[in-house]
Formats: C-alpha cells, structure tokens, sequence
C-alpha cells in the first residue's frame, strides 16, 4: 500500500469518528421529530369526533384547542407544518376529525374548508310550525332559538312577505348547513330555494289567472295537503277551480285545523266549525296565505288543472280520492267510503282475533301437573 492510500485511510477514519456521534444525533432529533410533527396523536383509534372552530379564532387558538382535544400531540407541529405550506387560514365551521390522521391531515382538512355538514329534509306539506323541531333534531340551532326568529314579525317584515309569515315560501327540500349558523341564514336559504323554483312562466300564468304568486301559492297548500299523491293534483285543483267560479266555499278540512300546531288527526266536527280565517269552511274564495308548504308540483297544479266538472271529492281509503259532479253522487261515494272503513276496522278486529287464537294455540293448554 503507497503512502498516499494510507494517508486517505487515517484521514477517512478520523472524519468517521468525528461525524458518527453527529450522524447519530441527527438520526434521533429526526425520529424525535417525526413522532411530534408526522405521526397521529393515537393511530388505534377507529372513530371520528366533531371539532367546531368558532368565528373569530385565530390560527393558533385553534391548533391549541386541537391539542387540548386530543387530535394532535404538539400544536406548534400545526404551526410549522403550515409555515411549509405558506397557508393558515382556516374558516369557521365544524370539521370530522380522527385522532388517527396525521397532523398534516387535519390540517389538509380545515385549510381546504372541508367542513362538516348537518342535514334535515323538510317534506311538502309540512307547516313552519314543525321546522324548529328538524333544525334541533339537526342539531343546529334549539327549537327555541330557531322559533324566535321564524316568528318575529320584523323579520318576517324584512323578508318581504308583509307580515304574512314564511308558510308556503321556504321550499321543501333537504338542506344542509354547517355549523356555526344562524335562524336568519336557514330561512334565507330555504326562500332563495323557493325562488330558483318558481319559473318565470309561473308569473305570466298566474297573471294570465288574475293571480298573483301568493294566491298560487295558497291554493297549492290546500291542494298538497288533500292530495294523497301528486298524480290526483290537478284534478283536486279543478275541483276547487270549479268550486271559486261558482262562488262556493273551498270547504277544506285541512284549512280548519291550521294554527293548530303539532296538529294529528283525525279533524272532527267541532274543527270544522271553528271561527278563524283560515277555515274555508267558514269563508268564501282562498284564505289570507298558504297553511303548509307546498311541493312543485302541487304549485303547477294550481295553474294546470285538469278540466272536469266535478265539484266533490272523498278518499277512497287506498290513498287516492273518488271525484264526483253531483251531491247524489258524491253522497254515495262518502257511503262506500264509510262501508269500506267500518269492514276495514272488522278486518282488523277479526286479525287481532286471530292472532290471539295463534299465541294460545302455541302456548298450548295448562300440563296434567300444573292443573
């Protein structure tokens, strides 16, 4: 071996000894580093859990709070992670987070604006009254706090429709909303909804009637909630067409009951016979607004109706309806509906009956020994 190899040798050992300790150090500060900033607060765990950030935290009030939750070991690992990605601006909301994602993860998560969101569906035919109720169960705002703006009359005021309250104008649908969110948001989003479905052939129809949207509006509650499917629609709108022009009352049941809230069946004698604007059995022509909220297609049933000339119409008790011209027809129909009620309930009866027969045969009679 020639001097210059050997020289290289001792030179190359010399820096090995020198560079090992740093190499290892280097090497740990890495993992140490690794296990605070990459790795998940708890990589076992198989759930998720709901993280709201308010309006007005910052960043790093924010990061804090992740750590105080469990969601992240070291919150400062937030902090350098978005120093990196040149972004910390995350907006109010909440978030579904897993203690299992990696800090880099939850972070992806909230600067993205991946919020979480809370649903409800809000069915046709249903009233303002049970709104509050699917906001809670939502669990966005209490019935309570919803109520309290649903019901102000300024706002009603505000929102254009004159006092007259939101009934017919917040469109049934399924909405989602994150929170956190107000009253005055839900509804807005549910009338701006109702505005993207009313057409624009929808006013010059209307207009060709001599009504106007609220008039619509009002027949198509009364029509969504005596309809047992959407398909009889225009033939119940021609009756009650029919029933205007001839100056007769609308005489809908449904009418009697409205300001009734949590109203369940069955609508009696002593509801129809109850003094109030809304009860067309009490009034000619519509009553002042709608008592529910109705669906597109009762809307286009007001302005399309069937042509007929009945003027009558009962449940024929298999969800649709028997449509009549004449009082002696009409009469006969409400018989056959009473007769097929009164067979159903023995039906029913004779079941029950039967049932009970079912039970003691298995149970069986009482043992030798036991009598």
């Amino acid at each position: 071996m020639d001097g210059r190899t050997l020289s290289f040798l001792r030179a190359f050992g010399k820096i090995s000894v020198i560079c090992s300790p740093i190499l290892i150090a280097a090497f740990v500060s890495y993992l140490f580093m690794k296990d605070l900033v990459l790795s998940p607060a708890d990589p076992e765990s198989t759930t998720t859990e709901l993280f709201e950030v308010a309006p007005g935290l910052s960043f790093r009030q924010a990061a804090k709070l992740l750590q105080e939750r469990g969601f992240v070991k070291r919150w400062w690992s937030l902090d350098v992670i978005s120093r990196i990605k040149g972004n910390n601006v995350i907006g109010a909301g909440e978030y579904e987070l897993a203690k299992s994602m990696t800090p880099a993860e939850i972070l992806n998560i909230m600067l993205e604006g991946r919020v979480f969101y809370r649903k409800f569906t809000f069915k046709e035919g249903e009233t303002i009254f049970s709104l509050g109720k699917l906001v809670e169960e939502a669990g966005l705002l209490t019935e309570q706090q919803f109520n309290l703006t649903l019901f102000d009359p300024k706002f009603i005021t505000g929102a254009g429709l004159g006092g007259k309250g939101f009934d017919g104008y917040l469109f049934p649908d399924t909405y989602q909303f994150s929170k956190p969110v107000n009253a005055d948001d839900i509804i807005f989003a549910m009338l701006k909804n109702g505005e993207k479905k009313w057409k624009v052939e929808y006013d010059e129809r209307a207009a060709n009637m001599g009504w106007d949207r609220h008039q619509v509006l009002t027949m198509a509650s009364i029509i969504e909630k005596e309809s047992g499917n959407s398909e009889e629609q225009p033939m119940i709108a021609s009756v009650f067409h029919n029933r205007l022009a001839a100056g007769w009352p609308l005489q809908s049941d449904p009418t009697s009951v409205y300001g009734i809230a949590n109203f369940e069946g069955p609508i009696l004698r002593k509801h129809l016979e109850q003094e109030h604007p809304y009860n067309t059995y009490k009034i000619k022509g519509l009553p002042p607004g709608p008592i529910c909220n109705p669906g597109e297609s009762a809307i286009k049933a007001v302005m399309y109706p069937a042509s007929s000339g009945y003027m009558y119409f009962v449940s024929d008790g298999k969800g649709g309806h028997v449509f009549s011209a004449t009082m002696k027809e009409h009469e006969r129909a409400v018989e056959f509906y009473r007769m097929s009620q009164r067979r159903a309930e023995e039906a029913r009866k004779l079941e029950k009956l039967n049932q009970v027969g079912t039970q003691l045969s298995v149970i069986g009679p009482p043992s030798p020994a036991a009598q």
